[in-house]
Parts: C-alpha cells; structure tokens; sequence
C-alpha cells in the first residue's frame, strides 16, 4: 500500500536523525572529557616564568606537579624558590651569609590555637615528572630504582602560577583526591611578589593586593580535611633585598594569607618560612617570623626547602627558633628531608651537587617533639639548573640521589 510505504519511510527517516543525534552527543562528550584531560596534563607549560603546575578542573582526575624549588644558593648565587614543568628555576639552596637583621617586635598574643598535627598518611599525587619519566621509560635500568625509591613517595603539590578564578578549581582538585584516598595532602603556594628577589624564579602576583585575592581563591580549594600548607618558600627568610617598607607590607600580606587560610579550614596546618640551619641565626628567623604573623597565624615553621642540611640540624634550628618565637605551646616544624640524605656540600656548590642523597622517607610520625613531619617539598631528581633546565626532571641525578 502507498500510504504503507510513506510510513516505513518515514519511520526509517526518523531512525536515521536519532542515530545522527546520538553520535553527534557521543562526539561531543568525547571531545569535552579529552580537552579537560588535555588542559590537566599540560598545566604549568604556557607560560615559562612559572613551575609546572597542577591545573585540575574537576575532580578526580588530577593535574601534573609542578617543578619545585633549588636550594636557596651560597653567596655567589642566586637562591631561587620554585621550579617547573615548563622548566622554570625553583629556590636554589638557601643562602648562608648573613643579612641585615629584621628589627625584633614583642611577640603579640595569640590569637588562634594551631590546628592538630596531622596524623595521618600523605599524599601521592598522581601526576608527576617522575612517575611520566617511569611510564615512558619501562625498559631503563635505572626504572625500578627511581620508581621504588623517589616516583612511589609523597611529594608536595606546587601551585606557582598567578591564576585568579582557576587557582581555586586547582587546590580543590588536590585536596578532594587525598581526602577520597584518606590521605593528607602538601600544597605549596608559591605567587608573592617580587618572588625571588628577581632571580632565576622572579615571578608571582604583580602586587599584594592581587596577591591577597589569589590566597582567598587558594583558600577557597582547602576543602574540610586535613592539609599542610607550606606557605611560600623563601619569602621571610629571602627579604631582606626588599626594602623595609615593601619588608614589612609583605610581612604583612603573610600574616593575612594564614589567617585566610586557616579560617577557611580549620584542620589545615600552616607553615611559615623558617629557612634553615646554614642561613639565619634563630633570633634573626623568629623576629622576622614574629613580624610576619606566624607565631598568630599560623601552626609553625618549616626549614630546608630544597637544600641539603641534615634532618638533626634541621630539628635542632627549628626547636631554637620555636622558641625565640613564642607562640602558642602547639607551634611545630616540618623540615624537607628530599635530598638531605649525605648533608650539605663544600660551600658553593648549591646546583645539583655531586654525593648528595636522599632524606628520610616523608611520615607526620617522626616520634621527634615539636617536629610534626619531614617532608619531600623539593621534588628529588628535579634539576636546579645543572644537570638539566632548572626545574625538569633528570633521571641521572634522580639515580644519583636514589643510590647515593
């Protein structure tokens, strides 16, 4: 019947739109999941002033970990504070001359009481330069050493880039990952400006309001569980080339960036940069800790980011500086422990030092008082320039540090 065959085909035309309709949709959400996948493992490579970086934009899927800082360097040196997947210099070892003295202020009373001490197990983020070197290179002699050794440890999450309305999607990303894994993550905000004094990791916001914006964005991704914050590295201990005015303005901005933080998770500990063993005098860190608001704001210092001082030094500074400090009796100190295994080189020899070694294993169960942690801040095998761009990851000197 003609009237039979117009419906069979119309039925058939019908089939056909609704099958287009479907691979059309199909496509679509094909294209969306590759371009958020895409966007999450190339963060931090647009722009190559900053460390790589995570760049989540929905959990659970997780972004790369930024290349992080150098040792902060001898006198000859520049010492630098992050590194990057787009290599960009990280701190270089931490200086050992002595600078001009932050004039010592009376301790004000406190104001919060710090957070408990995380008792839980750290994070492994999940992208790193380490673990794509370990994925791209499974017939390397070298694999099983690097892998089993630095790419299976938890490291700390760097967030370097000067962001506003993406830092946040970022941070959230990290800490929503460690909290369904029932671990703590270390995120490490690192955009101060004038970062670096100007150095080889000049960078961050481009001024402190801009700055106290990003901190309220960063603060926003914290999440309600546990969480260390080590919040930017040589920032107090690496002021002294400002001047006293702009000293105290970012001082002042610390002080702001803790309470930020604390107040927006409670169970977030927060650190505050104590430099190191081989640097300052512990007068000196405290009274320029005490003007920074740490004693306040924050629940205690951390030492050694990306140098080399050993863990005994490093305990023995941080509980003399605790103390010059004052400060609620619950202040601690995580100390980096990533390639702090054979000690500090001859003086001078800040970049990728030959006989150096790693620390001890990251663990918030140290069994030392007032030490709430050691910590892998530095990324092991991430260059300071040397043995490879500032920041990149180089499996030579990750061999050297894992077998050192």
């Amino acid at each position: 019947m003609p009237g039979t065959r117009v419906r069979r085909r119309t039925a058939h035309r019908e089939r056909r739109r609704a099958a287009r309709r479907h691979a059309l949709l199909a496509v679509a959400s094909a294209v969306v999941a590759i371009g958020a996948t895409a966007g999450l493992i190339d963060a931090g490579h647009r722009d190559g002033r900053d460390t790589a970086r995570p760049e989540p934009t929905a959990p659970p899927v997780l972004g790369p970990l930024p290349a992080v800082p150098t040792p902060t360097p001898t006198p000859t040196a520049p010492a630098p504070s992050a590194s990057s997947a787009s290599p960009a210099p990280a701190p270089s070892p931490s200086r050992t001359t002595s600078r001009p003295s932050v004039a010592p202020q009376a301790p004000p009373s406190p104001s919060a009481t710090p957070a408990p001490a995380p008792r839980n197990r750290l994070f492994r983020h999940p992208r790193s330069q380490v673990l794509d070197w370990v994925r791209a290179n499974p017939d390397d002699p070298r694999r099983p050493v690097i892998e089993s050794r630095i790419a299976a440890r938890p490291a700390a999450v760097w967030f370097a880039a000067h962001n506003p309305g993406e830092i946040a999607g970022q941070v959230r990303a990290v800490t929503r990952g460690a909290a369904a894994a029932g671990r703590v993550p270390v995120l490490v905000p690192y955009a101060i400006p004038d970062r670096d004094c100007g150095g080889a990791s000049k960078g961050g916001a481009p001024d402190l309001a801009a700055y106290d914006t990003w901190m309220g964005e960063f603060a926003q991704g914290l999440g309600a569980g546990a969480a260390i914050v080590i919040l930017e590295p040589d920032a107090i201990a690496l002021s002294d080339c400002l001047s006293a005015s702009d000293r105290a303005a970012r001082f002042a901005s610390l002080a702001r960036a803790g309470r930020t933080l604390r107040s927006a998770n409670p169970r977030a500990r927060v650190y505050f940069d104590g430099g190191h063993s081989g640097w300052h005098a512990p007068a000196k860190q405290a009274a320029a800790l005490r003007a920074a608001g740490a004693a306040t704001n924050g629940d205690g210092i951390f030492t050694n980011v990306a140098n080399f001082h050993r863990t005994a030094d490093e305990t023995a500074y941080a509980r003399r500086v605790l103390a010059a400090l004052g400060g609620p009796a619950g202040l601690g100190a995580v100390v980096d422990t990533s390639r702090n295994g054979n000690g500090a080189p001859p003086a001078g020899q800040w970049c990728d030092p030959a006989g150096r070694a790693l620390g001890r294993t990251p663990t918030t169960r140290t069994g030392e008082a007032r030490i709430d942690a050691y910590l892998w801040v530095k990324l092991p095998g991430e260059s300071d320039g040397c043995s490879g761009a500032a920041g990149s990851f180089t499996p030579e000197y990750a061999y050297a540090l894992a077998t050192g």
